[in-house]
């Protein structure tokens, strides 16, 4: 049986839009636990990495908000992140905005060594202190957990980079920075934008993002961006961006991912209630996961339940 660990993490420091530490609660408050108990598998909560509050803090640098205070969360995070994977269970992250994931990424991958990442998002996230256009650390964290950016994010956890290149896809792509753009060109990272996918459909660009992700590593890290999906599916996000992945093409993507077997980790990031309706967004993110997780349309005959 899988061992599941969610650690939260309530950040809203990388993010230009308040709302998005609450993320963390909103999902667990969509039924989180009691979902993926219903797949079979343990679930243990291990609470929230704590978090300053920015309103006790001035940014000290424009072109990175709030650099202390997140390189002091995602260290945490990583430390609390190797813990969760040394103890044999997978770490799920619940943020809160996408520069928690210098954190997590540099946690697995001090334990796992060489670990492939799946990155849904409608943004790149591979904006530097050079190339950033708000300042913002969220567009960073990419970038950051490929050796490329600031000291103090590129050596979260003690050892950079933390993650090759050529074992990292992009999914979802529609809206980059023209300096980001160039930094992607630069690094190898294979991006598949939206044009790719409505020509050749999800299905054989998952595979292909299985294969590169999967092939030589001990795992694959899921890094998901709620803003990858269409607005239309997921409305609670800081950063929307319409034309995104639909809500098929996304259950699509997961169940791909859980029937190639090699999930070792999973960020699920960028839930605004603020901006929400009905808890919608949180919802989907707990519905991805649990298609992540190996939730079928069609359960096992095994593991039917009796009439």
């Amino acid at each position: 049986m899988a061992r599941i660990g969610v650690i939260g993490v309530p950040l809203d420091l990388g993010q230009g839009r308040r709302g998005v530490d609450m993320g963390p609660s909103a999902i667990r408050y969509a039924g989180l636990q009691d979902r993926v108990r219903a797949l079979g598998l343990e679930i243990k909560d291990l609470g929230n990495v704590p978090v300053p509050e920015a309103e006790a803090h001035e940014i000290q640098d424009p072109k990175l908000k709030y650099l202390p205070e997140i390189e002091q969360v995602c260290e945490d995070i990583a430390a609390r992140v190797s813990e969760v994977v040394k103890s044999g269970m997978v770490p799920v992250i619940l943020g809160g905005d996408h520069s928690l994931a210098i954190g997590s990424l540099a946690g697995v991958a001090s334990v796992k060594r060489r670990v492939g990442v799946i990155w849904f998002d409608a943004h790149g996230d591979m904006n530097t202190a050079e190339t950033t256009p708000s300042g913002n650390i969220h567009g960073m964290p990419l970038a950051a957990s490929l050796g490329f950016g600031h000291p103090r994010l590129t050596g979260v956890g003690g050892f950079r980079p933390k993650i090759a290149p050529d074992h990292v896809v992009l999914v979802g792509t529609r809206s980059l920075d023209d300096g980001e753009a160039r930094i992607i060109r630069q690094s190898g990272v294979r991006v598949f934008t939206m044009h790719e996918i409505d020509r050749v459909g999800i299905g054989a660009v998952m595979e292909q993002a299985i294969r590169i992700a999967s092939e030589g590593t001990a795992g694959v890290h899921l890094s998901l961006d709620l803003d990858a999906l269409d607005p239309v599916a997921a409305p609670g996000v800081g950063t929307p961006v319409h034309g995104g992945i639909t809500y098929r093409e996304g259950h699509l993507a997961m169940e791909l991912l859980a029937e190639a077997g090699v999930l070792c980790s999973v960020d699920l990031v960028e839930v605004n209630p603020i901006l929400d309706i009905a808890n919608r967004t949180a919802e989907m993110a707990v519905d991805l996961l649990c298609s992540a997780l190996g939730k079928k349309i069609l359960p096992d005959p095994d593991k039917e339940l009796s009439p």
